[in-house]
């Protein structure tokens, strides 16, 4: 299982997501373990974060970065510096 993740992505792409209406959510400084019982696709608005996958490689998601993370995938969540993302699961 991968994280799909598209640098900076432009207006002309977040703009037919929606992504300006998904919720928000944020952390400060911690690692968590976390398993997605559906898919999640986010937009990273600021902060720095590794996700590592149970069965993969760490993955850096940093603010500009729309990130999708498959159902079923479990993970380590360490966030480096305080996060605010906007999600939408589904």
């Amino acid at each position: 299982m991968k994280i799909r993740i598209e640098p900076q992505p432009d207006e002309q792409r977040r703009n037919p997501l929606g992504v300006k209406r998904w919720p928000t959510w944020s952390a400060g400084v911690s690692r968590f373990p976390w398993t997605y019982g559906e898919a999640e696709t986010c937009y990273i608005l600021e902060g720095e974060v590794v996700v590592t996958p149970d069965d993969g490689e760490p993955v850096i998601l940093k603010t500009g970065n729309l990130a999708t993370f498959p159902a079923g995938m479990s993970c380590t969540w360490d966030i480096k510096q305080a996060i605010r993302k906007y999600y939408r699961f589904g």
